[in-house]
């Protein structure tokens, strides 16, 4: 038996996408296998890393907990998304270069778009807020302390915009 294909319009870094996708695939597979966007990772398949965090209409979501189906109407932007048109990084970008806020880099796509989002919400956080601003996403290379960082250096450079 064939599972039937729904056709769905992603809207995904600005640009529109017509898919055929079955009803119960995910928002992650979606943007990884159909549109080949492999910068959203999936690390845990459970929502508990946070590898596959992309922003829907500037909040963070879990792409490996949302069907592309439940995505219709949103504004969808994945790491891919958080450069400039003309690769000049984000500010949070460039504060995980400098901050050496990455070693193996698995993680580090859901790390830019929880921060990306955080601070557009906080702007100049504490040391504490940084913290918390980046609790519900999994390291296993970095100890953290570089991710943290790389927070108040983006901060400090201006949350959100590009450098």
């Amino acid at each position: 038996m064939t599972e039937e294909l729904l056709e769905v319009r992603l809207r995904v870094n600005g640009v529109a996408h017509d898919l055929r996708v079955p009803a119960r695939r995910l928002l992650s597979d979606a943007l990884r296998h159909d549109l080949g966007l492999t910068g959203t990772h999936v690390g845990c398949e459970h929502g508990v890393c946070g590898a596959c965090t992309v922003l829907a209409d500037g909040r963070p979501v879990r792409a490996c907990l949302m069907f592309a189906v439940s995505a219709v109407g949103l504004e969808l932007t994945t790491v891919e998304g958080l450069a400039d048109v003309d690769g000049t990084l984000s500010n949070v970008q460039q504060a995980f270069a400098e901050c050496h806020g990455l070693q193996c880099g698995f993680c580090t796509p859901g790390f830019l778009t929880t921060i990306t989002a955080g601070l557009r919400d906080n702007p100049q956080p504490t040391h504490d807020e940084a913290r918390d601003m980046i609790a519900g996403n999994l390291c296993r290379c970095t100890g953290y302390q570089n991710i943290v960082k790389a927070v108040e250096r983006a901060a400090e450079l201006g949350a959100g915009e590009t450098s």
